[in-house]
């Protein structure tokens, strides 16, 4: 049984330790049909050809060396741990690009590999994204989506999106725009102040019942209310602001275009071209500010105080670092947005069909006991799979208020191993 390294705590979180060196590794250069340059490493056991492959990918993730990998492999199956072009840089992501990378990898493996069987791995925001995957390639051409939300191409009638055979949802997020509505701090007044502030809106304000860790944070059900309907105004002030962006940015297109463009002064004509090409980034302030991380009466489960990011999300909330913190309009728009992303669970997975695996872990700080089972009860799967891990946090470390159990990958992984065997041939 592949075990983690003594300091993986401290690790990248979603790395392994270390692997047998008889493990055969195949490194692969793909490229989308746009021409979209993505890459992975292709894992096989040290002798023969399984017949089902895993494949694992996140948006922006390395999941290349996914702590996985050595056991789906010593299990008697191939693994594919797979990078988008977008490896390391949330600021430009466009899911819909990401659908033409997951259908170039799923075509090497399928078509170059010759792999009978591919089981999707979504783990975390690849769990959202493999959903999404999946309900758009097994949508007929002429039904699926034509353009991103901030528009332009890709347009994924236009593309061949191969079909994978199962799919596995583990500590997946209701999709990375619903994930960071959640923890926009709705006390934000202004876009481009992050210390402006209303009071009464602030979860971190000990009059709302905040109280600074360790000590325990009390929210009332008034305070709630009103907080996760400003989350939501807050999401739309700022979708409102990347649409104002985009629609600048079209506006000079449509002049470049215009019959009398070539005869205008070189000033407009310089400008027009400049707007036309040149990203508006956008800063997206205070997004640790969901009130789960603090009053665990909030969806109760073994998790601890904190989020996935930090223990103190009170103060991490005006760090330099966070989720969708510089974007740009179409990638805010296309991933970002719990209000404008295609990329949600609710709506992509009742589409999804094919034998259906949902695993949450029961410490989780950001992923909670009720997403795990609104996905669960969102798929479209007759064969379909719930299942929890004890003493796991997010990253399927030893976490929370059983913590006390150990590491939870080899349990984990006996789980998605076994529900693997019985369902695809090894």
């Amino acid at each position: 049984m592949p075990k983690a390294p003594a300091d993986y705590q401290a690790r990248y979180p979603i790395d392994f330790g270390d692997i047998d060196s008889s493990v055969r590794q195949h490194p692969a250069q793909l490229y989308a049909a746009d021409f979209g340059k993505s890459r992975g490493i292709l894992y096989m056991p040290a002798k023969g050809k399984p017949r089902t492959v895993v494949i694992m990918a996140h948006p922006r993730a390395d999941f290349s060396t996914h702590y996985s990998i050595p056991f789906w492999v010593e299990a008697g199956f191939a693994a594919f741990g797979f990078n988008t072009r977008y490896l390391n840089n949330d600021a430009m992501m466009l899911h819909e690009n990401l659908m033409l990378d997951l259908a170039a990898g799923i075509r090497y493996l399928r078509e170059e590999q010759g792999f009978e069987k591919i089981v999707m791995l979504g783990n975390s925001g690849g769990g959202s994204l493999f959903a999404y995957y999946h309900a758009q390639a097994s949508t007929p051409k002429g039904g699926r989506i034509s353009a991103p939300p901030g528009g332009g191409p890709p347009d994924l009638n236009k593309f061949e999106l191969p079909t994978a055979d199962g799919y596995i949802a583990l500590a997946a997020h209701p999709g990375q725009g619903m994930v960071l509505t959640s923890c926009l701090d709705a006390a934000v007044v202004d876009e481009s102040d992050p210390l402006a502030s209303d009071p009464a809106l602030d979860m971190y304000d000990e009059r709302n019942g905040f109280k600074t860790p360790p000590a325990e944070t009390k929210y009332r059900q008034e305070f709630l209310e009103r907080y996760r309907r400003v989350q939501i105004d807050r999401c739309a002030r700022i979708d409102a602001i990347a649409r104002g962006h985009i629609a600048a940015a079209n506006h000079a297109r449509a002049a470049m275009r215009a019959e009398n463009f070539a005869a205008s002064s070189s000033e407009h004509r310089n400008f027009a071209a400049r707007r036309a090409m040149a990203p508006r980034y956008m800063i997206v302030y205070r997004t640790q500010a969901n009130p789960n991380y603090l009053d665990l009466s909030l969806d109760p489960s073994e998790r601890a105080v904190g989020s996935i990011i930090s223990p103190r999300p009170d103060v991490a909330n005006y760090s330099a670092f966070g989720l969708g913190r510089i974007v740009t309009p179409d990638a805010w728009l296309s991933t970002w947005s719990g209000l404008s992303s295609y990329a949600k669970m609710a709506n992509n997975l009742p589409r999804l069909t094919v034998p259906s695996l949902v695993v949450g872990a029961n410490g989780d700080q950001d992923i909670f006991i009720s997403d795990v089972h609104a996905e669960f009860e969102a798929s479209g799967a007759t064969d379909k799979t719930l299942a929890f891990i004890d003493g796991a946090d997010h990253f399927m470390r030893a976490g929370g208020s059983k913590g006390n159990l150990g590491d939870p990958r080899p349990r984990l992984m006996k789980v998605l191993t076994a529900w693997t065997r019985d369902r695809f041939p090894v």
